[in-house]
């Protein structure tokens, strides 16, 4: 997921994509412990995106602050 596509979600929606993404990294650790994935890749791809949901998140709420 790009910056430019977050940015256009609204505090809820990035919310409930962080939910969703941890959910979805637990999963996937577990099915690599499991069986190698095809793509391991894909464990920190989806760390980034929790990292990017955040950083955004708490760049609106210190803007909100201001």
């Amino acid at each position: 997921m790009k910056t430019a596509e977050i940015r256009e979600l609204t505090d809820k929606e990035i919310e409930e994509r962080i939910e969703l993404e941890k959910t979805n990294l637990v999963k996937i650790k577990l099915n690599h412990s499991i069986s190698p994935l095809d793509n391991p890749m894909k464990i920190n791809e989806t760390r980034k995106n929790i990292a990017r949901l955040k950083t955004i998140l708490t760049q609106r709420k210190s803007n909100q602050n201001k």
